[in-house]
């Protein structure tokens, strides 16, 4: 398996290996499989394997450079006892005309858990099969839960340190503690002024620094990005979707070969872009539904087939989604776009130099028949978490709001009554504040840990061990610098000559 990036020639491929370690292409392109990968979906057997044994055939299905044994212990040890729940992303029962996949049962509480407990393991293999002698440092912009996850998974891995950016007070209370908290002698996580996107862009304007990359490699230091820009940590989120569909067969809700939807909130689009993935699989999927937050540049796409980023950024109560520059949306562009990188050039040129960019009436109408979009206020938000908790007496964080929301909308307007998986990302208590001003109709009091205990006694259910570890956590002292600084704070930190 051959990966090339999606601005540049397929002469220039990596193997799996040296596309996890880069992370992200010179050319600025993200790295996509040379060939997608035709295999035979074992869709029959979906209901009897474990998520582990899922996620190594979907493993050896792209990354064919690691043999099954290395496999077999990157899916091991990333799925283990570090999470709540043995099926690690179980599917609830029904709820009115939707289940909930619950990807919040890892270390850090939110689905990023899926794949970066995947990565680290990967990117230490990939090092060791390429013999390469340099530290990598994975440089990262996170809209909150990227970086926590992120830092927890590589803790401690040998040759390996974490440089995170976030933005300063566009984090939630709980991520801002995991953050600051997470021990690990080999990570960093610092506040910029500024948005996520600012973040990202700045990050991706770094990566593609060659003077700065040159003065890394004298020092043996090398980059790479733990960001869903990654492919080695995109291609582990395929899992759950596959997984969703094997217990929802083996719960008798759907037979094998039926089409079902997933209702997928998203901010860089690299969490639905997996279920297209698995899609193109040859999982049965009937629509895959975008859910966005009043930053719902992704909304306006799929509905005008423009994407247009100059608009107002938003700091909501689903902060995880607060971004207006989606990167993975570019891997699927280069997929409908019938692989050509040229025209993904020119669309990427326009979005950096004007702001938006519009494309081909074909390729809307195609777009269309997989996807459909929607999004929700904030207000809208808190009115779905107390919808569904007296409604159902379950509770969803505000990110997952979105998406019921959203599919609520859908399910209304367009009459689908195909089976709905809503793609559930993190826990509630990872934003108490917000659950719980839905459940009582008014600002709560308190943050973080407090809001914590508060929203637990009023649920009246057991803590997991993840969330009373956030009670154990102590917490360095936040860090915030100008976006001007990034680099030299990153050179100042690895001690560059």
């Amino acid at each position: 398996m051959q990966y090339r990036s999606t601005r540049g020639n397929r002469g220039n491929s990596l193997n799996s290996p040296q596309a996890i370690i880069k992370g992200l292409a010179a050319d600025g392109g993200l790295y996509v499989p040379t060939s997608f990968p035709q295999v035979k979906l074992p869709l029959a057997q979906l209901p009897t394997l474990t998520y582990q044994a899922t996620a190594e055939l979907v493993l050896s299905w792209f990354f064919d450079d690691f043999d099954q044994a290395q496999l077999q212990q990157v899916v091991n040890t990333a799925y283990a006892t570090q999470w709540d729940d043995a099926n690690i992303a179980p599917v609830s029962d029904r709820h009115g005309q939707n289940y909930y996949l619950e990807l919040f049962h890892g270390p850090t509480l939110a689905f990023k858990d899926i794949a970066l407990q995947v990565l680290p393991r990967l990117m230490t293999k990939s090092v060791t099969i390429e013999k390469i002698n340099r530290e990598i440092i994975i440089l990262t912009a996170t809209s909150g839960d990227t970086g926590t996850a992120s830092m927890r998974g590589f803790s401690d891995q040998a040759g390996t340190q974490v440089i995170v950016f976030y933005p300063h007070g566009g984090v939630s209370p709980v991520q801002l503690r995991q953050m600051l908290g997470q021990r690990g002698q080999n990570l960093t996580a610092i506040a910029i002024e500024g948005n996520f996107d600012d973040a990202q862009t700045a990050v991706k304007k770094i990566f593609n620094d060659q003077q700065f990359n040159q003065r890394l490699l004298a020092n043996d230091y090398q980059f790479s990005s733990a960001n869903s820009m990654n492919i080695g940590r995109l291609i582990p989120q395929i899992v759950y979707y596959l997984s969703a569909y094997g217990q929802l067969v083996q719960r008798g809700a759907i037979r094998n070969g039926d089409p079902i939807n997933f209702v997928t909130p998203t901010g860089n689009f690299g969490d639905i872009l997996a279920g297209y993935y698995a899609k193109k699989l040859g999982l049965p999927v009937n629509k895959l539904i975008c859910a966005s937050d009043e930053n719902n540049v992704l909304t306006d796409f799929f509905r005008t087939g423009t994407y247009d980023r100059r608009r107002d950024f938003y700091l909501t109560n689903s902060p995880a989604m607060d971004i207006l520059v989606s990167s993975n949306l570019e891997r699927l562009l280069f997929d409908v776009y019938q692989e050509d990188n040229q025209a993904i050039q020119k669309l990427m040129a326009a979005l950096n130099t004007t702001g938006h960019y519009t494309v081909a009436k074909q390729v809307q109408q195609q777009l269309s028949t997989t996807f459909a979009a929607g999004f929700a206020t904030q207000d809208q938000v808190i009115e779905e978490i107390k919808r569904i908790y007296d409604q159902d007496h379950y509770v969803i964080d505000p990110h997952t709001a979105v998406a019921s929301f959203v599919a609520h909308q859908y399910q209304t307007n367009s009459g689908d009554q195909t089976p709905t998986v809503i793609v559930s990302t993190a826990s509630p208590y990872k934003f108490p504040e917000t659950v719980l001003t839905a459940l009582n109709g008014q600002q709560p009091t308190t943050t973080g840990l407090v809001a914590i205990k508060e929203l637990h006694h009023q649920l009246q259910t057991p803590l997991s061990a993840n969330v009373e570890s956030l009670f154990n956590e102590g917490q360095r002292k936040e860090r915030v610098i100008e976006l001007a600084v990034m680099e030299n704070t990153i050179a100042e930190l690895l001690h560059l000559s």
